[in-house]
C-alpha cells in the first residue's frame, strides 16, 4: 500500500522539527541566495515602475530628441512647424569646458556645462537649488549655478566669481538635484548650469565644438497624439534618438535590463552556493538516518515512499529559505538606492514585488531540489540488511566497478548543469546566456574542486611527513579536516567560489583604470586640447612649446563634420542598412593628412603623393568591410553646406591609437579644402607641470578645453567604483552563503564532535584545548579557501584582462593576503557560532546517553 501524502508530510515535518538546530543554517544559506536574487529583481521592478510613473519628470518633458550635431535650417523649420501645432519645445546644450576661480594662481578644472532656457526648463519636475530659489530667478546672463562638488573642487562658494570660457560669472546657487540628470549625455564630473545668454558670453559654442543637443517637447492642449509627434520629430531630426514618456527612458531601461540580468546571475551564484549547503546537509542527515530508512523498508516502505518523505523535507527547507530570502531581499532592495544615489536623485517606490518574490522562491526551491537529487536518489541503494552487516568490512572495488557505479552520479551532474543553465536562461531571457553560465560554472567548480583536493592532500602530506614535530593540538586540528562527514572539500569550494568571484571583480576594476595610463606608449599624450579654431593653432603651438616640463611637441589634428550621402551613386538609406552600418548614416568627424599618420598601416592600395589634386581618402578596413567599399569606389559627402565626392585610395588598419578626431576616414587636404574645421591637440608633459600649462592656456585661450588624463581618469574611476560596489555587495552574499555552509557542516557533524570533545575531556584536555583544536580547523579551512579563491581570481582576472580587455595584469599579493586573512576570520566566526554549545557538554551526560 502506498504511503499517503499526509503521512509522508507528517514524518518529514517531525524529522525537520527534531533537527531544526542543524537545519537552521541550511535555511539561512538558501535565504542568502534568494535574498540577493529577490532584491535585484524587486529593485529592478521598483526602478522600472518609478521611471514609468515619473517618466515625464525623469525626462523633464513629454518627449525628447538627442543628437550630437546642431539642427540645420531645414530641421529648425520643421521643428517650428511643430510649435504651431501646439508642441512647445526648448533646447538643452551640454558640453565640456574649463572653469576656474577668479583668484591668483587658481588652477582651472574640466567641467560639464548644461545650457538651458530657465523660462521653460524643466517642463516637469524642478531643479533644487541652495539657497532655495526659482531657476528663472537664478540664471541670468552673468550668473552660474554649480553642483556642490564643483564648488568644493574649485575652492569657491555661493557669491564668488568663476571664469568660464571668455567670461566671468557670479555663483548664484548650488545645484542639489536636476530632474533629468540621468537623461543627459554628460552625466559625470563637475556640473554647472548656465542660461543661453550666459553661454553666448563664454564664446565656447564655436563651429565644430563637441556638444550634445537635447530637445525637450511639451504637448499643450490640442496638440497631436504623442505617436504622431514622435514621428514628426524623427522626420525633422533624422539623426536623433527620440524617446517619449510611454517608454520612460530607453537608454536607462536598456541599461537596467542588462544590469538586472548580470546581477541576477551573480545572485544565482550565491543561490547555488546555498543549494550546495542544502545538499551537504541532506547527505549528512541521510547518513545519520540510515537505520531509520532501513527499518522503514523492512516494514514495507518502498524507496519511492522514503524518497518522497525526504523530498518533502527538502521542499520544506527550500521554501523556508525562500520565504526568509524574500525578507532579506526587501533589505537588499532598500540598500540598492543608497549604492547608486550619486546618479539618481529620485524617490524609489518600495512596494511589495509579488512577481520578484515568487520568482526568487521558485528559483530557490528548484536549485535546492537539483542539488539534493544525488543524496535523495542514493536512498535506493540502502538495503534493510545493512543494519546487520554495518560492522563488516567493505569489499574492495576495482576502478571498473567504481566507474560503473559512478554513472548515475555523472548523469545527475549533467542534469544539475542542464537545470542551472535553464534557470540562468530563464533569468536572462536568453538560452545562449544560460549555456554560457552553465559552462562557466562547470569549469569553475571543477577547477575549485581540483584545487581543493590538491591543497587538502598537500596539507595531509605535510602533517604526516613534517620534518619537525607539530604540537598535538595543531596536528589534531589538521586531522579534523579529514573527519568522516566533515565535507571540507565542499566547504572549500563554496567559500572559494565566493572569494574568487568577489576578488575577480576587484582585480579587474582596479587594474583596468590603472592600466590605461601605465600601458600607454612612452610618448603618448597625457594632456589633450580640444575646441581649437584654425586661427588659434599657430599661437597656441608657440605658447605650449615655451612651457617648462614639455616632453613631446604638440601635435594638431583637424576635425571636419561630414555626412555620407551616396556610395557609388546609390543613396545612403538608413532604413536599408544593416544594424552594424547604420552609424555611418549619421554625421561623422573626419580628418585630413598629407603624410601617412603614425599608427596607420596601409593594407590595400597606397597612400597619396604630395602633388595629388584629386579628392581621395583612406578608410579603416573594418569600416570598408561594413560599407562594402573597395579601392577605386566613390562616395559623395555633404558638409559645410556643400556636397563633394572622393575616391577610395587606400584601406588601412589602426595599429596604435594616436591623436585624431577619427581614424576611420582620412582624406587628402584638397578633398576637405574650404570646409570649416576645428582642431585637436595632444602633448606629453611632466605631471607636475600640467597645472602651469592649464593656467597659461586658459588665460590666453579661455575657449580651449584642456583634458588632463589624470582628471579624466578620476571621473572614470568614480563610475567604475560605483558599479563595482554594487557587484561586490551581491558577491558578498556568495561568501556569506559559504560561511553559513561551514556552520551547517559543523552543526551536521555535531554528534561526532561531541564524542570527540568528551573523549578529549575524559583524557584530561581542558575546554580551552578543545577550543584551540576547533580554531585551528576553522582557520585552516578559511585560510585555504581564501588562498584558493584568491589564486583562481588572479588567474581569471589575468585571462579577462589579457585576452578579452587587452590590458596588462600584474599579480596583487596584498589583495591575496587580505583575502586569506578575511576569509579565515569569517570561517572562524561562523564555525564557532555553530560549535559553541558543543564545548559546553559534560562528559558524564554524554557517556550516560551511550
Amino acid at each position: 500500500m502506498r504511503l499517503s501524502l499526509r503521512t509522508a508530510f507528517n514524518i518529514a515535518w517531525r524529522e525537520t522539527r527534531a533537527s531544526m538546530g542543524k537545519f537552521i543554517f541550511v535555511v539561512l544559506a538558501v535565504a542568502a541566495g534568494v535574498g540577493a536574487l529577490t532584491g535585484v529583481q524587486a529593485f529592478s521592478d521598483s526602478f522600472r515602475g518609478t521611471l514609468l510613473d515619473e517618466s515625464r519628470t525623469v525626462m523633464a518633458a513629454d518627449l525628447t530628441a538627442r543628437q550630437f550635431v546642431a539642427a540645420n535650417k531645414e530641421e529648425s523649420a520643421a521643428l517650428e512647424a511643430l510649435a504651431k501645432r501646439g508642441v512647445e519645445q526648448t533646447l538643452i546644450t551640454e558640453t565640456i569646458s574649463m572653469a576656474s576661480a577668479v583668484s591668483e594662481g587658481a588652477v582651472p578644472l574640466l567641467v560639464s556645462i548644461k545650457t538651458v532656457d530657465p523660462a521653460k526648463y524643466p517642463y516637469y519636475g524642478e531643479v533644487s537649488l541652495e539657497p532655495k530659489m526659482q531657476l528663472a530667478d537664478a540664471l541670468k546672463p552673468d550668473t552660474v549655478a554649480a553642483a556642490q562638488d564643483a564648488l568644493l573642487r574649485l575652492n569657491a562658494k555661493v557669491g564668488d566669481e568663476l571664469k568660464i570660457g571668455a567670461a566671468t560669472f557670479r555663483v548664484v546657487a548650488g545645484i542639489l538635484s536636476e530632474p533629468d540628470r540621468m537623461s543627459g549625455s554628460m552625466n559625470v564630473g563637475l556640473r554647472m548650469m548656465l542660461s543661453r545668454e550666459a553661454m553666448e558670453r563664454t564664446g565656447l559654442m564655436a563651429f565644430g565644438s563637441r556638444s550634445s543637443y537635447r530637445y525637450l517637447f511639451k504637448m499643450r492642449s490640442g496638440a497631436p497624439p504623442v505617436a504622431e509627434v514622435r514621428t514628426a520629430v524623427k522626420s525633422a531630426l533624422p539623426e536623433s534618438l527620440v524617446a517619449d514618456f510611454r517608454e520612460s527612458n530607453p537608454i536607462i531601461t536598456r541599461g537596467l535590463d542588462r544590469a538586472t540580468t548580470f546581477l541576477s546571475l551573480i545572485s544565482l551564484i550565491a543561490m547555488i552556493v546555498g543549494a550546495l549547503g542544502v545538499a551537504m546537509a541532506m547527505h549528512a542527515h541521510l547518513q545519520q538516518k540510515m537505520d531509520n530508512i532501513a527499518v522503514m523498508k523492512s516494514l514495507g516502505g518502498t524507496s519511492r515512499d522514503v524518497i518522497g518523505i525526504y523530498t518533502l523535507q527538502t521542499l520544506m527547507l527550500g521554501l523556508a529559505g525562500g520565504f526568509a530570502g524574500v525578507a532579506v531581499g526587501r533589505i537588499v532592495e532598500r540598500t540598492f538606492p543608497l549604492l547608486i544615489q550619486r546618479f539618481f536623485q529620485m524617490e524609489f517606490k518600495h512596494g511589495w514585488s509579488i512577481g520578484a518574490s515568487l520568482e526568487g522562491i521558485a528559483v530557490g526551491v528548484l536549485t535546492t531540489l537539483l542539488f539534493t537529487l544525488p543524496p535523495l536518489l542514493a536512498i535506493r541503494k540502502i538495503k534493510p540488511a545493512m543494519i546487520l552487516r554495518r560492522d563488516m568490512p567493505d569489499v574492495a572495488r576495482t576502478w571498473r566497478t567504481r566507474l560503473s557505479q559512478a554513472r548515475s552520479s555523472i548523469a545527475m551532474g549533467g542534469l544539475i548543469l542542464l537545470g542551472l543553465g535553464a534557470i540562468a536562461g530563464w533569468l536572462a531571457e536568453s538560452p545562449r546566456v544560460g549555456g554560457y553560465f552553465a559552462g562557466g560554472l562547470f569549469v569553475s567548480l571543477i577547477l575549485l574542486a581540483l584545487v581543493a583536493t590538491g591543497l587538502l592532500r598537500g596539507l595531509r602530506f605535510m602533517v604526516k611527513n613534517s620534518p619537525w614535530r607539530m604540537p598535538s593540538l595543531v596536528r589534531q586540528g589538521f586531522a579534523n579536516l579529514y573527519r568522516q562527514g566533515n565535507h571540507a572539500q565542499a566547504i572549500l569550494v563554496a567559500l572559494g567560489l565566493g572569494v574568487m568571484f568577489t576578488l575577480t571583480v576587484y582585480l579587474v576594476q582596479h587594474t583596468l583604470v590603472a592600466d590605461i595610463t601605465e600601458s600607454a606608449p612612452p610618448d603618448a599624450p597625457n594632456v589633450f586640447l580640444i575646441g581649437i579654431t584654425p586661427d588659434q593653432v599657430q599661437p597656441l603651438k608657440t605658447l605650449v612649446s615655451a612651457q617648462k616640463g614639455l616632453l613631446t611637441q604638440p601635435q594638431f589634428a583637424p576635425s571636419v563634420p561630414v555626412r555620407i550621402e551616396k556610395i557609388n551613386g546609390e543613396v545612403m538609406d538608413r532604413r536599408n542598412l544593416p544594424s552594424t552600418a547604420r552609424r555611418f548614416a549619421n554625421t561623422r568627424s573626419v580628418m585630413w593628412s598629407q603624410e601617412q599618420p603614425a599608427g596607420l598601416r596601409v593594407r590595400q592600395g597606397q597612400w597619396w603623393r604630395s602633388n595629388e589634386t584629386q579628392s581621395v581618402f583612406s578608410i579603416e578596413e573594418e569600416a570598408a568591410r561594413t560599407l562594402g567599399l573597395k579601392i577605386g569606389d566613390e562616395i559623395e559627402l555633404s558638409g559645410g553646406g556643400r556636397n563633394f565626392t572622393a575616391k577610395v585610395a587606400a584601406i588601412h588598419r589602426v595599429e596604435q591609437m594616436r591623436l585624431g578626431a577619427a581614424n576611420e576616414f582620412v582624406f587628402n587636404p584638397p578633398a576637405l579644402a574650404g570646409l570649416p574645421a576645428t582642431f585637436y591637440s595632444g602633448l606629453r608633459m611632466k605631471p607636475s607641470a600640467v597645472g602651469a600649462l592649464e593656467r597659461a592656456v586658459y588665460q590666453a585661450f579661455p575657449t580651449v578645453t584642456i583634458i588632463n588624463i589624470a582628471e579624466a581618469l578620476a571621473i572614470v574611476q568614480q563610475v567604475v567604483d560605483q558599479v563595482a560596489l554594487v557587484i561586490r555587495f551581491l558577491s558578498a552574499f556568495a561568501i556569506l552563503a559559504g560561511a553559513i555552509i561551514l556552520a551547517a557542516s559543523v552543526a551536521g557533524s555535531r554528534f561526532r564532535r561531541v564524542r570527540e570533545v568528551v573523549i578529549l575531556k575524559t583524557l584530561g584536555a581542558t575546554r580551552a584545548a578543545a577550543g584551540r583544536i576547533f580554531s585551528i580547523e576553522f582557520l585552516t579551512l578559511g585560510a585555504v579557501a581564501g588562498l584558493m579563491g584568491a589564486l583562481l581570481a588572479s588567474v581569471f582576472a589575468g585571462v579577462l584582462l589579457n585576452r578579452l580587455l587587452d590590458a596588462k595584469f600584474s599579480f596583487d599579493y596584498r589583495a591575496v593576503l587580505i583575502s586569506v586573512a578575511l576569509t579565515a576570520i569569517l570561517a572562524q566566526f561562523s564555525g564557532w557560532l555553530a560549535s559553541f554549545r558543543i564545548l559546553r557538554r559534560k562528559p558524564l551526560e554524554v557517556l550516560r546517553e551511550e
